[in-house]
């Protein structure tokens, strides 16, 4: 089981998964969000928005800061290598 939480101030819990992979998918969910937002001028993306992955025991397995870009459409943060897919074996 993974915890997804956004830990800009105040950190809070954003959802569980039961898979990296699913985890991985939903904090791209959340980017693609916070893009939309900043697009639209919802909320401030000065600083940028940051996210981790933390595993059942609490401990962060991975981190990521992300500041929209509204000069351009939204790109998936999440790169092929990270879902597992498209490395030969």
């Amino acid at each position: 089981m993974f915890e997804i939480w956004e830990t800009s101030e105040p950190a809070r819990l954003i959802s569980d998964a039961g898979s990296l992979k699913v985890a991985l998918e939903k904090v791209d969910t959340m980017c693609r969000l916070r893009h939309d937002q900043a697009v639209a001028h919802i909320g401030d993306a000065a600083d940028g928005y940051h996210f981790e992955i933390r595993d059942h025991d609490g401990k962060a397995l991975a981190r990521l800061s992300y500041v929209p870009d509204t000069t351009r459409a939204y790109t998936s943060v999440v790169v092929e290598e990270m879902r597992g897919e498209g490395l030969s074996r």
